[in-house]
């Protein structure tokens, strides 16, 4: 956190035994290090809050990406299949017309209820 050397520590303990004295200088000592240990465990939750806050920033970014996503390959699909209906009710309504063109009016056709006589006499020929 500071970029603090070995001797300029050195130093600070010199000038704090001739200002504090050698009688309050443990206690001052104990209590400046408790109050360090406090400042460090919450730089640390600060810093656990912010990663934790950017990751949930990321999730939901993530989140609506995946979404847009599954909405366009949603209305892709939609769009596909519509176009699939239309083709087969066109080609249905085509195969129904070739079938209405191809289907004599005179009724020749057996109904499907009945069945088609086979050994029906075959119109003579001229001679």
């Amino acid at each position: 956190m500071f970029d603090i050397g070995f001797s300029e520590l050195i130093v600070i303990g010199i000038v704090a035994l001739v200002v504090i004295g050698p009688e309050r200088l443990p206690r001052v000592a104990r209590a400046t290090g408790l109050l360090f240990g406090r400042l460090q465990r919450y730089v640390n939750e600060v810093k656990a809050d912010i990663s934790r806050e950017m990751q949930l920033e990321e999730l939901k970014r993530l989140q609506t990406e995946v979404r847009e996503t599954a909405r366009d390959f949603e209305r892709g699909m939609t769009d596909e299949l519509q176009a699939i209906e239309r083709s087969v009710e066109q080609t249905a309504a085509a195969a129904r017309a070739g079938v209405q063109e191809s289907a004599p009016s005179s009724g020749a056709l057996p109904a499907p209820d009945e069945p088609a006589d086979e050994e029906a006499p075959l119109p003579a020929a001229k001679e």
